[in-house]
């Protein structure tokens, strides 16, 4: 058993569009390069280098998380502006814990997979994680998880229950437990979409509802940002769910939270209210937003 870290770069193609191929490779060698180092320090060894992102396999689960905390606050506390100039660097992460195989210095198997693919799901300055992780954690490292409940990672037939990690203590209020209602008997709740003057009602077991720029989906939007097809949301498994399909994501955000669930080519359960901004994050300008809310 072993437990796998992705952390990867956010917006790095921003960065080589901004600095050139030259400075951008150089400055983020040297950020990835220091970012090993800290995670060795925390007796983690590094597998491989992906070009803007790390692969690194610890011995146990709370090694894990106090190394991806500690560059996380590393990160805040001590900002890195690429050039010197712009936004500060932010990383987004996956733990997952599980048997990897080794096979000439390089490593495989389905927490290699899942650890990937939760740090594709995590946002910015995010760190996401599974239950089997949680479940190795003592009392106090679970007490810095909250639930982003059940969902389905790109290539896994299952649900993954994934939990977000709130390492910076003063965004604890922000936080709400969102997996509470997921397994609960939905059968009488209903779904409301709302896209400036358009809405769409989905009941259970109805025909799922489409949004993206084609104007043949359900709740039609005409921006650059948004796929032909790029979203579908329909009733399943007793729980209404959004897949999303397009080329740039899907950034989720339920009742008061401030920090997104983002979809790449993966699905969340909708419960509550909230936001859905279709490829861009809702701060963006202009951005193509759809209010949800499920009773």
């Amino acid at each position: 058993m072993a437990s796998v870290v992705f952390a990867d770069l956010v917006g790095s193609t921003g960065i080589f569009e901004r600095l050139g191929d030259e400075t951008a490779g150089r400055f983020v060698t040297q950020l990835t390069t220091a970012l090993a180092k800290i995670f060795e320090q925390h007796k983690g060894r590094v597998v491989k280098l992906l070009g803007d992102g790390l692969f690194v396999v610890f011995n146990d689960e709370s090694q894990a998380l106090t190394a991806c905390i500690a560059i996380q606050e590393r990160l805040l506390q001590k900002p890195v502006r690429p050039g010197g100039t712009g936004r500060p660097v932010q990383m987004q992460m996956g733990i997952e814990s599980g048997e990897v195989v080794e096979i000439q210095g390089d490593c495989y198997g389905d927490a290699v997979n899942s650890a990937a693919r939760l740090a594709d799901l995590a946002g910015a300055d995010q760190i996401l994680t599974s239950q089997r992780v949680r479940d190795a954690l003592l009392p106090p490292q679970q007490g810095k998880l909250r639930s982003l409940g059940p969902m389905y990672l790109r290539g896994k037939a299952e649900v993954t229950e994934v939990f977000r990690v709130e390492w910076q203590p003063d965004r604890d209020a922000e936080a709400t437990v969102m997996g509470v209602s997921m397994f609960a008997e939905a059968s009488e709740a209903r779904l409301a979409v709302r896209i400036g003057d358009q809405s769409c009602t989905l009941q259970p077991r109805g025909e799922a509802i489409t949004l993206g720029r084609s104007a043949t989906a359900d709740l039609p939007l005409n921006d650059s940002r948004v796929s032909r097809l790029h979203a579908t949301i329909e009733w399943r498994g007793g729980h209404f769910v959004l897949s999303d399909a397009s080329s740039f994501g899907t950034w989720v955000y339920f009742g008061n939270q401030l920090e997104p669930v983002v979809l790449r080519r993966t699905e969340c359960y909708l419960v509550g209210q909230g936001q859905i901004a279709l490829g861009c994050d809702r701060n963006s300008e202009a951005a193509p937003v759809a209010t949800f809310s499920v009773g």
